[in-house]
């Protein structure tokens, strides 16, 4: 009896040494499976950035191409009666009957978002004597300077040497923009 109980223990002892090599080969695989993963994902993630540098370098390359060619055709670039991005060279529109209005945004400012959505959705109601040029808040460290903006959501009223003419923060809406354009 003594014996069977030695080889049931010598069972025992040897199936728990198998278990917890199987276990241990098989954790091993799992993080070794876990790292590999992770590396292809890092890998996948600065594939994806590279590419997203290098659409945005061709999209600004055509956009400047594109703003070459319409200069050279002797356009403004720019419309009264819109809304679109800042360019020094868009604020000499302003004139006795067209005002420009900068409006400084910031993409992560939930009230800038809002007047964003409003004016877009009302493109049509913009006044033909007005034009709105959307100015990047974190990107505009000089024209900020030069209109004393500390606050994104404010708008600045330009004359044709930009200049300023008129500085507000409290307009939600296109409509109320408007109102206070002089």
């Amino acid at each position: 009896m003594n014996k069977n109980i030695g080889i049931i223990i010598g069972v025992i002892v040897l199936a728990v040494i198998v278990g917890g090599i199987y276990v241990s080969n098989n954790a091993k695989n799992d993080a070794v499976m876990v790292e590999e993963k992770a590396m292809m994902e890092k890998k996948a993630m600065e594939e994806k950035d590279a590419m997203m540098k290098a659409d945005t370098t061709e999209t600004d390359s055509m956009m400047k191409e594109d703003e070459a060619s319409m200069m050279d055709k002797g356009d403004t670039m720019m419309k009264a009666g819109s809304y679109e991005a800042y360019a020094p060279e868009k604020v000499t529109l302003a004139s006795a009957t067209h005002d420009v209005v900068l409006f400084f945004r910031a993409s992560w400012c939930p009230t800038c978002r809002a007047v964003d959505a409003d004016i877009k959705a009302n493109l049509s109601k913009i006044p033909s004597s007005l034009a709105i040029l959307d100015v990047n808040y974190d990107n505009s460290t000089a024209l900020k300077q030069k209109y004393g903006v500390t606050y994104q959501h404010t708008f600045v009223q330009v004359n044709k040497d930009g200049n300023l003419i008129k500085k507000w923060s409290s307009s939600p809406t296109l409509s109320a923009l408007v109102s206070e354009v002089k």
